[in-house]
C-alpha cells in the first residue's frame, strides 16, 4: 500500500469553479489517498463564490480560504509538486497545448457544462453549480475507489481514468 497522496491535477481555462470544485471533491472523498489541485490556462484571479458555497455545504470543514485561481505553469515549475493525474474538465483547456509536466502522469478529459455561463436569478445559477457539482461528484467517486493495485500500473489506471469519462451522469 502506498504511504503517498496521488496528486491529482484539475485543469480548467479560467480556474473558478469547476477545477476547484474538482480539487476540493478528491481532497474530501478520497481521505487522503489523493490530493487535488486546480490550475487555469487563463486563470481569472478570483474563485467563483457559487462554487465555494458548493464545497461549503458538501463539507463545512474543507479550508476553501486556501483555494485560489492560478495558473497551470506553477505546475510545471521543478519546485512544483509532480502530478500523478492530469484531468482536464473544460473543452476549452482540453484543446489547448499544455505545458510540460514532470514525471508520466495519467491524462484525461472529464468535461462538464460551465456554470458560470449560466444566466438569471442567483437560484439558477445555483441549480446550475449544484448541477455540475453532482457530476464532478459521480466521477470523482469512481476514482477514489480504483483498486489501489491499479495506481502503480500506468496503464491499468489510464484505461480506468479515461473510462470514468464516458460514465452517464
Amino acid at each position: 500500500m502506498t504511504k503517498k497522496p496521488y496528486n491529482v491535477l484539475f485543469l480548467c481555462t479560467g480556474n473558478s469553479a469547476r477545477s476547484i470544485m474538482s480539487e476540493a471533491l478528491v481532497t474530501i472523498l478520497s481521505r487522503g489517498r489523493f490530493k487535488g489541485y486546480s490550475a487555469g490556462s487563463h486563470h481569472t484571479g478570483t474563485v467563483n463564490p457559487f462554487a465555494i458555497e458548493q464545497i461549503k455545504q458538501f463539507d463545512p470543514r474543507f479550508p476553501t480560504e486556501q483555494m485560489n485561481s492560478k495558473s497551470w505553469f506553477e505546475f510545471s515549475l521543478p519546485k512544483a509538486p509532480q502530478m500523478d493525474f492530469i484531468i482536464t474538465v473544460c473543452d476549452n483547456a482540453a484543446g489547448e497545448a499544455c505545458p510540460h509536466w514532470p514525471g508520466h502522469p495519467t491524462t484525461a478529459h472529464w468535461g462538464y457544462a460551465d456554470p458560470v455561463q449560466v444566466k438569471g436569478t442567483d437560484d439558477e445559477k445555483r441549480a446550475a453549480f449544484s448541477r455540475t457539482f453532482l457530476q464532478i461528484r459521480k466521477r470523482v467517486e469512481q476514482l477514489v475507489m480504483l483498486p489501489l493495485d491499479w495506481m502503480d500500473d500506468w496503464e491499468a489506471r489510464t484505461e480506468a481514468v479515461r473510462a470514468i469519462a464516458t460514465m452517464k451522469l
